[in-house]
């Protein structure tokens, strides 16, 4: 018997959906699937560039009116890749006709956004609509092993969190005006862009909340030129004469107290020159500690307090077995895998659960649970006060 199919359709075609599309055609090629991805329709504004983008990502057909995209009948669920500023009408309205959603990070620009898009997921689930957001990173299977371990208890009490996300693609001040750089669209700087994912991942790993936060945000560069053609896929394009205000930070750090008692640090910028995508976490804790850095994703380093002076120290874990999360579908051990594995990685778990009827995570509820942090990030910076994020 054939596998039945789950037709997909997705708004945006840039960056994230370049991403999601390598998921969505490799998920059911490489993992055992339930129900087989179909890749329906792309959106997009542009007739011309969308048409384009489809024929290069393997898109069966082309809409460029999302709502009319959601309420398709050959649409089972819908994957999110645009601006923050759109992701609360274009969620709310998928489920509202009875479709399955996987939207990007951050889940909104705000918290009455992410919290009208929890109540949405929340009343979609009732009838057996799924919503995910998407914080890929949790995929990446040496993440996957540091929250396996944490949950086992192998570092017992966690007492510390150091999280650092650090890129360099805006560090030259001639660098062109972007979506992300405009608040209105993007919500915050790299403190939504890059920050939520460390947010998420400490929260992930250590399965505690952030309770409180004292932070700092700054904006190095306070106008940019606009730029003279449509940006590529990494955001970047020619810059012209015309210069106008950067409206988000460009860095933003903080410390934090998680509800459990640990303290936290954390630190986002994309001014950190010759950082490409560090994303950095080592947590500690009674029994042991735990260190993950993105620019050598295959690797976790791992020590054990238990063991003799003599001989302790950070092993290195090559997360590379068949034995580790995800890793037995794809490659001989040693053959480690690239950023794109984890949008795969997203793929399969989100299809593996609406054909289970189970909820996916993270959920939109998680979601919001970050846009809180954000907003309480952004508030202590402007009062300089610690501000704590409700439960």
């Amino acid at each position: 018997m054939s596998t039945p199919h789950l037709n997909v359709a997705m708004v945006g075609h840039s960056f994230m959906g370049a991403a999601h599309s390598q998921a969505w055609r490799t998920a059911g090629r490489f993992f055992d699937l339930p129900l087989n991805p179909l890749m329906q329709v792309l959106g997009g504004r542009d007739p011309e560039r969308t048409a384009a983008a489809a024929q290069r990502l393997g898109w069966r057909d082309v809409d460029t009116d999302w709502r009319h995209l959601v309420t398709r009948d050959d649409v089972d669920l819908v994957d999110i890749c645009t601006p923050g500023d759109t992701h609360a009408e274009i969620a709310i309205a998928a489920l509202e006709a009875g479709k399955h959603v996987l939207c990007e990070k951050p889940l909104a620009n705000t918290v009455a956004e992410a919290e009208a898009m929890a109540a949405a997921a929340h009343e979609a689930a009732r009838l057996g609509v799924r919503a995910m957001v998407g914080f890929t990173y949790r995929r990446v299977p040496a993440v996957a092993l540091a929250r396996q371990l944490v949950t086992e208890g192998r570092i017992g009490e966690v007492r510390h969190v150091r999280a650092q996300y650090l890129q360099d693609w805006i560090a030259d001040p001639e660098a062109p005006m972007s979506w992300r750089l405009d608040k209105d669209k993007a919500g915050s700087g790299a403190l939504g862009d890059i920050g939520a994912h460390i947010i998420d991942l400490a929260q992930h790993i250590t399965g505690d909340d952030i309770a409180e936060v004292s932070a700092r945000l700054e904006t190095f560069v306070k106008e940019r030129p606009v730029a003279a053609e449509h940006a590529g896929l990494a955001g970047v394009a020619a810059a012209s004469a015309e210069r106008v205000p950067v409206t988000v930070d460009d860095a933003a750090m903080f410390l934090a107290r998680f509800r459990g008692g640990a303290a936290g640090v954390f630190e986002a910028t994309r001014f950190a020159t010759g950082r490409k995508n560090a994303i950095r976490i080592e947590i500690n804790g009674s029994r042991g500690s735990l260190a993950f850095d993105f620019e050598d994703m295959n690797v976790l380093e791992f020590f054990d307090a238990s063991e003799p002076d003599e001989t302790a120290g950070f092993r290195r874990i090559q997360v590379t077995e068949p034995g580790h999360p995800y890793v037995g579908a794809w490659w001989p051990p040693g053959h480690g895998l690239g950023y794109e594995h984890g949008f795969t990685h997203q793929a399969v778990d989100l299809v593996n659960a609406i054909a289970q009827g189970t909820q996916p995570t993270p959920t939109f509820d998680d979601g919001l649970r970050v846009q809180r942090v954000l907003a309480a990030v952004e508030s202590s910076s402007d009062t300089r006060t610690w501000q704590e994020i409700p439960v």
